[in-house]
């Protein structure tokens, strides 16, 4: 099923237009604290005025069996039906679970989504994963279930730090390395310590976007193109599943930023992939990103939890991976070896 989709920056008409079209007899709000206090009063629906919200631990650690439970318990104690709607309002966190919870309770009820984070609007709110993290891995439990409508809109973006927006960016540069040479090099362009004109910013969110759609929507379910999507992810995911072990997580999308260089310089040896291009985001990522540290005795665990990743087959890492932009290659199978000249490489870029 596809979903509905607008872009706006009046938030709050948007939600009531949407949910004056439906029938449901119930509605619930999940938000995270800080969205919960920041950002939902900012919303200024008529239609969820008073409507209960039912509020969780904001961070990526929340992001569990746990939090989900309580979710679950919430809306059956607070007479949620199969006929009940929920809204999601946070960043990735909250509709991945607020998604899932939704996917699940009493075998599914609609749910929308309005993300306020620039990772949530551009990437995880968009196209039907929900889940969460189980048993130290990321994303290990979930299912593909598209909202009723998503709100994406640049107006909370000034309720974020920075790091917040340069995390959303990183999935935004990696459509860009999807779709063409030129949205690649504009985005590079980009300066965080110069103010964002939100208005202006919301056509670029919207582009990004578009470039999403078109895989999802060729794909839903990750059979076949979609997977170009997981560019820079089995390393991301690795380096996150490591900081979950160390006890100090790490934003997704600042490790999607460190897992597109190790990718991408796998991109070079095993596809021409560009070196400029590749020093051209090495350096952006290092400027603006920093870097996670790792050793070569950290290579054991990264690479066990790469083989244990979704998108690799019978223990083999997998990875998608590009000959120039705009020309994935598909089910690319990396040796061990291959991987830890990857990090080393890695390693080398941001200077560790």
């Amino acid at each position: 099923m596809a979903q509905g989709i607008t872009y706006t920056n009046h938030v709050g008409d948007i939600l009531d237009k949407v949910l004056a079209g439906i029938d449901y007899n119930k509605a619930f709000i999940i938000a995270d604290e800080n969205t919960a206090r920041l950002v939902v009063p900012r919303l200024k629906s008529t239609v969820l005025a008073g409507v209960p919200i039912i509020t969780i631990p904001a961070g990526e650690e929340s992001k569990n069996l746990e939090t989900l439970t309580y979710v679950w318990t919430q809306l059956s104690d607070l007479g949620a039906t199969r006929n009940s709607i929920v809204v999601n309002v946070g960043g990735g966190m909250v509709t991945d679970l607020g998604g899932f919870a939704a996917a699940t309770f009493k075998r599914g009820i609609r749910f929308i989504n309005c993300p306020t984070s620039l990772l949530g609007a551009v990437d995880a709110s968009v196209g039907g994963k929900t889940g969460i993290d189980f048993n130290g891995l990321k994303n290990e439990i979930g299912a593909f279930s598209m909202p009723l409508h998503t709100i994406v809109s640049s107006c909370f973006l000034d309720t974020l730090p920075m790091t917040e927006i340069k995390a959303g960016y990183a999935e935004m540069l990696k459509h860009a390395l999807l779709h063409s040479h030129d949205l690649f090099c504009q985005l590079l362009k980009t300066d965080f310590s110069t103010s964002f004109n939100t208005d202006a910013f919301l056509k670029t969110m919207e582009q990004s976007v578009a470039i999403k759609l078109q895989y999802v929507d060729s794909d839903p379910f990750e059979t076949g193109t979609r997977r170009a999507l997981n560019l820079g992810h089995t390393v991301a995911h690795a380096f996150e599943s490591l900081a979950l072990k160390r006890g100090k997580p790490i934003q997704h999308g600042f490790a999607v930023a460190w897992g597109m260089v190790a990718e991408t310089y796998l991109s070079h040896k095993l596809f021409g992939f560009s070196s400029q291009d590749l020093y051209a985001l090495a350096q952006f990522v290092l400027d603006n990103y920093g870097a996670f540290h790792i050793t070569c005795d950290d290579y054991e665990a990264l690479i066990a939890f790469m083989t244990h990743d979704k998108k690799s087959r019978d223990g083999e890492i997998n990875c998608v991976l590009l000959s120039q932009c705009g020309a994935p290659q598909f089910d690319a199978a990396i040796s061990t070896d291959h991987m830890k000249e990857a990090l080393d490489i890695y390693r080398d870029l941001m200077h560790i």
